[in-house]
């Protein structure tokens, strides 16, 4: 979504521009604004994607109703299982793709047989600790706050990183070419973020994507960022009823490419990756 401004002799006219996917093709609509920008101009895009997103929505909404319906057939002791694999895979691939050395069956084995392999402690430390974190994450709902945050960080890393575990950083970092904000100016554009994620009110698998992108860009931690905000992803998804989504570790050259795109291009990155792993769970429009 971007304003483009075209003249017409002297005078200038403001247009609202969105591109979107739609039955695998881009398509790009417009909607006047007028010679100024209006004030309420975040209601107006909000309301001019409804518009141009309705099958996308349409898609999302059906994917969020059909999940549920699955969900509610699976016998309660069989969901225990059901959320204890979902463990097992999100914690194996977000950790995968920080570097942890851990496989897959690796990863099964320490969450659900309690078996430790022959691997950097730490690795394994790490794992059974993202496990808990995320179970816990899947079985409470509470706001999103800095606390929770602070605490999910805590959980993840206080065996293995206890200098900066359950702390925002108070040093520059760089993430490649990427230069993070100023320390100094962390809490308070996490004071934002968190303001931003628990008002608005846009469609929330792209709000999960949108927060995962800007927490990302705030990396308000000294390491462990993209697991936090994979797991927020995940946690606004899962308590607004929508099934899930795991960053696959195979598939980590494309999401990192992605996060280099800006917000629109993450997010558009974010719900075509949404729509193929969930695509048995919504039909084409009749």
């Amino acid at each position: 979504m971007r304003i483009i401004k075209r003249r017409k002799g002297k005078e200038g006219y403001f247009y609202l521009q969105h591109s979107f996917r739609e039955d695998g093709k881009v398509v790009t609509r417009e909607r006047y604004l007028g010679k100024k920008i209006p004030k309420n101009l975040a209601e107006i895009e909000q309301e001019f994607r409804k518009q141009s997103n309705k099958e996308l929505y349409r898609k999302l909404a059906e994917i969020r109703k059909n999940f549920q319906d699955e969900w509610k057939r699976i016998p309660q002791s069989a969901r225990e299982r059901e959320k204890e694999e979902i463990a097992i895979a999100f914690t194996y691939n977000t950790n995968a793709i920080e570097g942890s050395t851990i496989t897959l069956e690796e990863a099964r084995g320490i969450i659900h047989d309690n078996i430790s392999p022959n691997k950097p402690l730490n690795d394994v430390k790490e794992t059974e600790a993202h496990s808990n974190v995320f179970l816990e994450m899947l079985n409470h709902r509470v706001e999103i706050s800095n606390d929770l945050l602070l605490s999910w960080h805590k959980g993840m890393f206080g065996d293995t990183k206890k200098d900066i575990a359950g702390k925002y950083r108070d040093y520059h970092v760089r993430v490649g070419p990427y230069r993070a904000p100023d320390w100094q100016d962390v809490k308070k554009l996490m004071n934002e973020f968190i303001r931003f994620v628990n008002s608005e009110k846009r469609n929330l698998v792209e709000l999960s994507a949108i927060a995962h992108y800007r927490f990302e860009k705030i990396h308000p931690f000294g390491d462990g960022n993209g697991r936090i905000g994979r797991l927020l992803t995940n946690y606004i998804l899962w308590h607004n009823g929508h099934p899930m989504l795991i960053i696959e570790y195979k598939k980590r050259k494309s999401y990192y490419r992605a996060l280099q795109r800006g917000e629109e291009g993450f997010t558009r990155y974010f719900i075509r990756r949404y729509l193929s792993v969930h695509k048995g769970r919504c039909t084409e429009k009749r």
